[in-house]
């Protein structure tokens, strides 16, 4: 358990250090957004994905500021690539930007810009539950889950928020446990559930 522990505290390191390097909060400020961290990040249970989460908002919502700010973004030589999505007449109401960063250990890190729309369904939502998970998370439960997410190998995709409803909802403590947890699970696409 304490290479696991270590390895969360190293990588959550990494991450927060990307995030000065890049210089991603004063991006989005430049141009009037507000830039939340979501993910397992904020909740402290980062460990082998390299992924670093933000949800921002802008008032009014500027698809040219949100260009604007992944040009500025761009010009850091550590990005490798950025890739958008335009959802915003789809049900999410947003923009998404991933963005690849290369680190000293040539690593990739992917880290997901959601720009949504004032009126997206999902304004502030996800904030709101990596605060739930925050305050329910007991030592007991973090380890599972950093456990389960360590013992995933890197080429599943498995969504945090499954382990983290099997887990904290339904008491799931191992990976074979999970597998088995997430067979009997419907996939409709965004998981809603807030513990």
């Amino acid at each position: 358990m304490e290479r696991i522990l270590q390895t969360a505290e190293s990588m959550q390191k990494k991450a927060r250090a990307i995030i000065e390097e890049t210089q991603l909060i004063d991006i989005w400020s430049s141009i009037g957004a507000t830039i939340n961290l979501v993910g397992s990040l904020q909740t402290g249970l980062l460990i082998n994905n390299r992924d670093i989460d933000f949800h921002i908002y802008s008032t009014p919502f500027s698809l040219s500021g949100s260009f604007s700010a992944m040009a500025r973004l761009a010009e850091n030589p550590r990005i490798k690539s950025i890739s958008y999505t335009n959802l915003i007449e789809a049900e999410d109401k947003c923009i998404e930007w991933h963005a690849f960063y290369e680190d000293d250990e040539n690593q990739s890190w992917q880290i997901d810009m959601i720009h949504i729309m004032e009126n997206s369904p999902y304004v502030g939502y996800f904030e709101r539950v990596a605060e739930r998970i925050s305050q329910v998370l007991t030592p007991e439960t973090r380890e599972a889950i950093l456990t389960i997410k360590d013992a995933i190998p890197a080429e599943k995709k498995v969504m945090g928020i499954q382990i983290y409803k099997a887990v904290i909802a339904d008491g799931v403590r191992d990976v074979d446990a999970f597998w088995r947890w997430k067979d009997a699970q419907s996939d409709d696409g965004i998981v809603t559930w807030v513990p």
